[in-house]
């Protein structure tokens, strides 16, 4: 077990590191200059002193060569010190800290609603006896998995927030605003959650021991959701290990939607201006949310399965 964790913990780190170097090469070859961003305050103005510029670099570090800014990057990184917003002058590590808990917020509420939608729909699709309404049921998640997170948010805000008057359209104001955001952002990721699910379900309900089970009298509905529910849960609990990533990626459309103080932002904010901390943390705090949730996903799979050893799990991202 501790070898196991230990393991996953160091291709946890070859993962962080990866993302690090990848986004920090990324924006170093962008053709914009950060530093003339900074210097005219995210605007277009044409005209910079050339020795406010060199201030600012030199301020920055970035007057150093591109190896150096990579290493001295990299280890205030691993300390959780990726330098000042170039556009705020605040630790990048503050500004993610404060929008933080709207984000988790708006995450946690979205994966509880895909949880629950996606096994009711899973469930709803291979119970029912009538055929015809197994099958319409079972067409409904590849719909659900087409529809874009930005196209649903703005049909929820034209229904229930202009038309039906029931929920804030935008901003941060207590529990119902979350209401919508969540629903909007909830809804790709159950339609995945239950078209996997559905499928094992099926599958593992075709299988000799639920046979043997219904031959012994076992009812419908026990041997539904006692034997063949647990058992086809591990391929839907490997999409729900990289949901939870999905899930902090779709935060950015929908809080720039809602209009919601968040994450996601912050981080367009970032982009925009090309604030090189703020960026290099943001990624590097996502990258670190799938390392931790595919750790936690791997370490509960024997609990849902105790006939699958760690050794043998299947690895969540």
């Amino acid at each position: 077990m501790t070898r196991y964790v230990l393991r996953r913990l160091a291709q946890g780190a070859v993962v962080l590191w990866a993302a690090f170097t990848v986004t920090f090469a990324i924006l170093y070859l962008l053709p914009s200059d950060p530093v003339e961003l900074m210097a005219s305050g995210g605007g277009e103005q044409s005209v910079i002193d050339p020795a406010l510029l060199a201030e600012l670099r030199a301020e920055h570090g970035l007057d150093r060569p591109p190896l150096a800014q990579y290493l001295h990057a990299l280890g205030g990184a691993a300390r959780l010190d990726f330098g000042r917003s170039y556009q705020s002058d605040a630790p990048a590590t503050s500004l993610i800290l404060d929008v933080l808990p709207q984000t988790l917020q708006l995450t946690v509420a979205g994966l509880a609603l895909s949880v629950l939608l996606g096994v009711g729909l899973a469930v709803a699709s291979t119970y029912p006896r009538t055929r015809w309404l197994r099958h319409a049921l079972a067409a409904l998640p590849p719909l659900g998995v087409s529809l874009p997170v930005f196209w649903v948010g703005l049909m929820l805000v034209q229904v229930f927030s202009f038309q039906w008057r029931l929920f804030p359209a935008i901003g941060n104001d207590g529990l119902a605003s979350l209401v919508l955001p969540a629903v909007a952002l909830a809804l790709p990721t159950s339609a995945s959650i239950a078209q996997l699910l559905a499928r094992s379900l099926r599958q593992t309900l075709a299988e000799p021991y639920i046979e043997t089970a219904r031959a012994k009298g076992t009812g419908r509905a026990r041997v539904h959701f006692r034997h063949a529910l647990r058992n086809a849960s591990i391929p839907a609990l490997t999409v729900l290990g990289v949901s939870v990533g999905q899930l902090l990626s779709g935060a950015v459309v929908t809080e720039t939607v809602f209009s919601r103080v968040g994450l996601g932002r912050l981080t367009i904010s970032a982009v925009n201006t090309q604030d090189i901390p703020v960026v290099m943390a943001v990624v590097v705090f996502s990258a670190l949310v799938f390392v931790v949730v595919a750790l936690a996903v791997d370490l509960l799979y024997p609990l849902v399965d105790p006939r699958i050893s760690l050794r043998r799990a299947p690895v969540a991202a």
